[in-house]
């Protein structure tokens, strides 16, 4: 008994019942007991800065203490908890909030769907409604775009590894190339505008086209606003439909609430999820403009679409978008980022550095393989959790909570500076 429990590690339990599948648990090897703000703790009270936000879905932070009071209110009061798509007072006090607060003062119309629980939900649905809506089966997505791991989602995913687990044929999409993908020289926008204008193109028209304004999980890259301009131009001249996923870049993660804002365009279709919820709880919204609302009843369903812990944090979540005040910080600490990574490229000249990404969702693309994956290594061990992103994790990501103060966000980037140091 003695030898055996000498043998045992902090994730024994996890090694051997839990499938292989999983994933962070590589990364971060602990067991994490309690979480507040932008700080985590292990068993043995270690605490972390996170720099990581559930993947952007804690954009607010862990356990903010406004969401949860409401939390625990709605739930002492006996509150409907699940509710399928039937009405409650959760769902209605969430639709009107987002209609006050997020859709009438951009001058936005859009009808509201509840896919399911996550983003990959989202991006489902809008690709079913957009091959209904319009007749046509292909879509268009982008190189290095990430939309989910569920069949449809994985179809416009770029990443090859991820697309191989579907063990299946992933069918009915394109892959076209995103802005700068193809270097500095060549305009994409314009390839993609000939191949639409050409009647010898070989290529269909498409339904809609799919991308992320800033690429979360395909290497940060992203998208100029002239460019996503021009996209709209020619979805617009086609008529097909574009749907913006917003799932990670949205909420503010990039500055103001929707990332397309201060490109100016107006998708048909928008994905929402993560940090939507609020509170960590699983959530997802999938906008789209009233005419195109040709939906039958039940045509599209799930049994936990209709989360109304989600809708009750969501609904909360909300007043950080009352007025400016959130964005203007988001901007600012970005700025901050952008800077300290810039000074890592030029002080580390091994690193071979880029600096990639946009508010909060920034980091450092590095040449050598396994450089990013052994800096977030030591930072980790250091007290910081990081992640990496892009198709073979070379991206070094910095993707804090954006209510993190100015000097936990400080220290989080010294931390990373000395386990750059380490790598040398």
């Amino acid at each position: 008994m003695k030898a055996a429990a000498k043998s045992r590690t902090p994730l024994t339990v996890f090694d051997q019942l839990e499938s292989e599948v999983r994933s962070y648990c590589r990364h971060f090897p602990v067991v994490f007991t309690k979480a507040s703000g932008h700080t985590l703790w292990d068993r043995q009270g270690k605490a972390y800065l996170d720099f990581f936000a559930g993947a952007g879905a804690l954009n607010y932070g862990h356990n903010p203490p406004g969401i949860k009071e409401k939390l625990i209110e709605y739930l002492r009061q006996d509150g409907i908890t699940h509710s399928l798509d039937m009405a409650t007072d959760a769902k209605e006090t969430l639709l009107t909030r987002f209609r006050d607060v997020i859709l009438a003062p951009r001058g936005l119309d859009y009808k509201v769907m509840f896919p399911g629980p996550t983003g990959t939900n989202a991006v489902e649905s809008a690709l079913k409604l957009a091959r209904k809506v319009t007749g046509r089966t292909s879509v268009w997505s982008f190189t290095n775009g990430f939309h989910g791991m569920t069949i449809g989602s994985l179809s416009v995913t770029g990443n090859r590894r991820k697309r191989n687990g579907a063990g299946m044929p992933l069918s009915h999409a394109v892959s076209m190339p995103y802005d700068g993908y193809m270097g500095p020289d060549t305009d994409t926008a314009r390839y993609l505008e000939r191949l639409l204008e050409d009647e010898g193109s070989g290529v269909s028209l498409p339904a809609a086209m799919i991308l992320e304004t800033v690429q979360g999980e395909g290497g940060l890259h992203a998208a100029s606003e002239s460019w996503l301009r021009r996209i709209e131009a020619l979805c617009r001249t086609h008529n097909i439909l574009l749907i913006v996923d917003d799932v990670q870049a949205g909420c503010g993660r990039t500055g103001p609430f929707f990332s397309f804002e201060t490109a100016g365009i107006r998708p048909d279709i928008v994905c929402l999820s993560k940090s939507i919820g609020g509170y960590g709880l699983p959530l997802a919204l999938t906008l789209f403009k009233p005419e195109l609302d040709i939906w039958g009843p039940g045509e599209h369903n799930g049994t936990f679409r209709g989360n109304n812990l989600g809708f009750v944090a969501a609904a909360e979540a909300l007043r950080y978008w009352e007025d400016d005040g959130l964005r203007r910080v988001v901007e600012a600490k970005a700025a901050a980022v952008r800077a300290f990574l810039e000074h890592l490229v030029g002080a580390y000249p091994f690193l071979q550095g880029e600096v990639r990404g946009k508010g909060l969702m920034q980091g450092i693309a590095v040449k050598a393989d396994g450089l990013a994956e052994r800096i977030c290594s030591r930072a980790f061990a250091r007290g910081l959790i990081m992640e990496t992103s892009g198709p073979d994790s070379e991206v070094v990501k910095v993707m804090p909570p954006l209510t993190i103060g100015e000097k936990e966000l400080e220290q989080g980037l010294s931390i990373l500076e000395e386990s750059v140091k380490d790598c040398r």
